[in-house]
């Protein structure tokens, strides 16, 4: 993976370079990641974003780099907004699920950061994304800070670019449109194995039954209505998914 990551950061830091000789392009480079559950889009993400700051910060150490990294997850409903809904338990079993973002919010984000850039970035207004806290299995508001000096925003997230409203008007938005592959039954066994291990189900059984009923519905929902990707990413193999299970309970 590391190896990948590489590769995807110098294209991106020679992207940047190329926006930066523009002396009439004051813009940021948008990157949308997307994939279906467990195909490592987040962990890619995150190794991406590092490398290009950490070549930016080898270059100039006083300068901790050009990227910042946003989660979609942020733009989770609130279990409050999930029990105002017409049925709250069918809400809650299926968070995850398109219906349980707010997909407009999230759209005014990109807007937001898809603007022109003024040279004087001293004048730049700072703009905030929101984060999603596991503790309290909530969004959290206004927590991540898209500083002017963040020419390149990588966004991650099964939802990035979906095709339909109002989603849509944030994919057309990127520059860049990037989707991981990966077999269905390969990411299945990547999610009872997670699911597992980090506690989000007590037992094999009940990871299967997320996975099933949940992550892979969420998962082919988006291989069926994304935008075009600009590029198609090959899932590398993660080292905590070896030996994963296999097996489907008695």
């Amino acid at each position: 993976m590391d190896e990948l990551a590489q590769d995807l950061a110098n294209y991106l830091i020679d992207r940047l370079k190329d926006l930066s000789s523009r002396i009439d392009n004051f813009s940021r480079l948008l990157v949308g990641i997307s994939g279906i559950p467990a195909s490592g889009k987040s962990t890619l993400a995150e190794l991406v974003v590092n490398k290009v700051n950490e070549a930016a910060h080898n270059s100039d150490p006083s300068f901790p780099g050009p990227g910042i990294l946003i989660g979609l997850d942020g733009w989770h409903l609130t279990r409050a907004q999930l029990n105002a809904m017409p049925d709250p338990k069918l809400a809650h079993d299926r968070r995850g699920a398109h219906w349980t973002f707010d997909g407009n919010g999230y759209v005014a984000f990109v807007k937001s950061i898809r603007g022109r850039l003024s040279t004087d970035l001293a004048n730049q207004r700072v703009i905030r994304a929101p984060i999603f806290d596991h503790a309290t299995k909530d969004p959290e508001p206004d927590t991540v800070v898209v500083l002017p000096a963040h020419r390149l925003v990588v966004i991650e997230g099964l939802y990035t670019f979906l095709s339909i409203d109002p989603w849509v008007r944030a994919g057309e938005l990127l520059d860049e449109r990037w989707f991981i592959d990966i077999d269905i039954e390969e990411a299945t066994r990547r999610l009872v194995k997670r699911h597992v291990l980090t506690g989000v189900a007590k037992d094999v059984k009940e990871a299967l039954w997320r996975a099933e009923t949940s992550d892979m519905p969420n998962g082919l929902f988006v291989m069926e209505k994304m935008l075009e990707p600009t590029r198609r990413i090959k899932s590398p193999n993660d080292p905590l998914f070896r030996n994963a299970v296999e097996h489907e309970p008695e």
